[in-house]
């Protein structure tokens, strides 16, 4: 299946040079997410993460933000979002959506920029750039953590540090 995802890829970009402005730390990784993701909503890497004040959401199921998830974020879901849990923050913050790899907090994205939010933008890589870069995450009990919930045995090849769960 990597393969054939790999083989698309690689058809994709075929004679075109690679669009997006952000990259991950691994070649193939990056190749996968050039393909995957639409690049409609401004993305940024983990360093631009970790260096400009963002509201940072988490738009994964609320297992995987109960197994581990970036300290200070706020769950807002992906097939359960409800705009109602950004209160207190303003339509023109910054704001930060991740996911996994990035594909579900693209679609978040979307969605807050049509309901008039103006300056969000997309981690590219997700949490599993964030760890494989060697960042902490936390439980949802607050409590530091290696474990991290890989989503399925297909996506969790791309997290590279931290012990994958698939529950």
């Amino acid at each position: 299946m990597i393969g054939l995802m790999l083989l698309m890829a690689f058809l994709f970009l075929w004679g075109r040079q690679l669009q997006a402005p952000t990259h991950v730390s691994g070649k193939v990784y990056d190749l996968l997410l050039a393909t995957l993701l639409s690049h409609r909503v401004p993305e940024v890497s983990i360093d631009q993460l970790m260096s400009e004040p963002f509201h940072l959401l988490d738009a994964r199921s609320y297992r995987e933000f109960e197994v581990s998830h970036i300290q200070g974020a706020i769950w807002v879901g992906y097939n359960d979002f409800e705009a109602a849990r950004l209160a207190g923050i303003e339509r023109q913050d910054p704001v930060a959506v991740y996911c996994s790899v990035g594909y579900r907090s693209e679609r978040i994205a979307e969605k807050l920029h049509q309901q008039g939010y103006t300056n969000v933008v997309n981690v590219y890589g997700g949490l599993f750039e964030w760890v494989n870069t060697g960042h902490p995450v936390v439980t949802g009990l607050g409590t530091e953590t290696d474990k991290v919930h890989a989503y399925s045995a297909f996506w969790g090849v791309w997290l590279k540090r931290g012990e994958r769960l698939y529950e």
